[in-house]
């Protein structure tokens, strides 16, 4: 029997070796029922031949076909905007046909990145994917509305701002792998960190690094937030806040490559081994490791807030500054929430959630306006808005083609001044964060409008942690 003759008996295409070997032995042995006709019984129950010591292999390798065999079917995804690179589509149409997707949906600041794109929301059904939340877990935007004149950085003169660039500069640090020498104190840090074996490995790192901002697109900066009318209890006009991006730094990258791993030891062969859907592999939330990813998780985040909040606490202090009010959100993370009636874990891979009445913060780059916006709760979206301008082109290539004479230039046009900062986060790298915004009227109202002054980021151009 050749190979095509088997597979119209109903082998899997990848058991026709393992089958043709047994053909071979039934040839030569004439005792055994003829292959013709047992086979076709063979495939429609191969727990009953697993046993039989000529077609017991063939009988296994078509169990394993059975449980490896993904079965795709590609659902639609929502989108806004149209600026979007190739391998940006590719990746969320490769999510749209996981058999655990269900809805899906790409923000206009959306690029490429790994499994999901940046920019991609989609939702899963009893399953979470740990590339799909990413490696900087619970990555956020903060922002601290301060009591600080106006006339502080107006001119933003560095001999009169000298006070607020030493606070940048000493009350976070900046780099991959940094920590702090005498580490800062949180109640994060006397939570059980023994839920899984990451979090407990994860803990030490913790601690040392809480309070530090990390390094790519990660930044603290002061600047003017304009508020036309009243909001969070504070009257419209102009008022200097403290914006930072960041996450949980290292103990999040350990927890997304360890829960990544074990998601990839327990896919199916046709997804683990395709390059394409490799980082997207999920962990089934009726086992014990997709409870404690969702453990892991879940503590990552408000490791995440936590750092923000040491940040925040230390920068404020140092440049004598008091809060009058804050705003937070994050993305890369994975929610469970309730859309068409059924409970999906949303993963928002570089995506702001947006449901009605939500307050977030959409930063540009380094002297660009970043909105402060109030969420619409548009269902197509679910619920969800860009998490920034987004990407253009890539670090290596923003490095060739860049110089920062020029750049330097375009700072000082508006006024922003970069007390450190990489070439691959210039403004030329990113989208028009004023075009993202205008392709999202549908997700979210504009609430205010903050302008960079004194922007500190990593200055050794080093891959970001998110």
């Amino acid at each position: 029997m050749n190979k095509k003759q088997l597979l119209g008996l109903g082998v899997p295409e990848d058991c026709i070796p393992t089958a043709i070997s047994i053909v071979q032995i039934a040839a030569r042995n004439k005792s055994i029922e003829a292959p013709k006709k047992l086979i076709p019984k063979l495939v429609t129950a191969p727990a009953v031949y697993a046993a039989d010591p000529i077609y017991g292999p063939l009988a296994t390798a078509i169990i394993e076909h059975a449980a490896n065999d993904v079965p795709f079917s590609e659902i639609d995804y929502a989108s806004w905007g149209t600026d979007f690179d190739d391998n940006s589509i590719r990746q969320i149409r490769n999510a749209c046909k996981l058999p655990v997707s269900r809805a899906a949906a790409l923000m206009p600041d959306a690029h490429s990145g790994y499994g999901l794109p940046i920019g991609g929301v989609l939702a899963t059904e009893n399953a979470i994917i740990p590339y799909g939340v990413g490696v900087d877990i619970a990555c956020r935007m903060k922002m601290t509305i301060t009591d600080l004149p106006v006339e502080t950085v107006h001119n933003n003169d560095a001999s009169q701002c000298q006070e607020l660039d030493q606070a940048l500069e000493t009350g976070t640090l900046f780099g991959t792998g940094r920590k702090w020498k005498r580490p800062n104190d949180h109640a994060v840090l006397d939570e059980d960190w023994t839920i899984t074996a990451v979090t407990r490995e994860a803990r030490d790192r913790a601690r040392g690094q809480l309070g530090t901002s990390g390094s790519g697109n990660h930044f603290v900066e002061w600047g003017v937030l304009t508020l036309p009318a009243p909001e969070f209890g504070l009257e419209p006009g102009k008022y200097v806040a403290l914006l930072s991006h960041s996450g949980s730094r290292g103990p999040g990258a350990m927890t997304c490559n360890r829960y990544t791993d074990i998601a990839r030891r327990m896919a199916p062969a046709k997804i683990k081994n395709d390059s394409q859907l490799r980082h997207l592999c999920w962990l089934d939330m009726d086992t014990q490791e997709g409870q404690e990813y969702w453990l892991a998780m879940n503590l990552m985040g408000r490791f995440a807030s936590a750092n923000h909040e040491v940040i925040h606490r230390n920068v404020t202090r140092l440049a004598g500054a008091q809060s009058l009010a804050t705003i937070e959100n994050h993305h890369n993370f994975a929610w469970q929430e309730e859309h068409n009636g059924q409970s999906l874990y949303v993963h928002r891979k570089g995506a702001t959630p947006a449901g009605a009445g939500e307050v977030g913060v959409i930063p540009g780059n380094m002297a660009d306006s970043c909105f402060v916006v109030r969420g619409k709760g548009n269902a197509a979206s679910l619920n969800s808005a860009s998490h920034g301008a987004g990407r253009r082109m890539s670090r290596t290539k923003a490095k060739q083609q860049f110089i920062w004479k020029e750049w330097q230039k375009h700072l000082d046009q508006k006024n922003v001044r970069l007390l450190s900062g990489g070439l691959d986060e210039v403004p030329g790298a990113y989208k028009n964060i004023h075009d993202v915004m205008a392709a999202q009227t549908d997700l979210v109202d504009v609430i205010g409008e903050f302008m960079p002054r004194i922007v500190m980021m990593c200055g050794d151009g080093s891959r970001p942690e998110d």
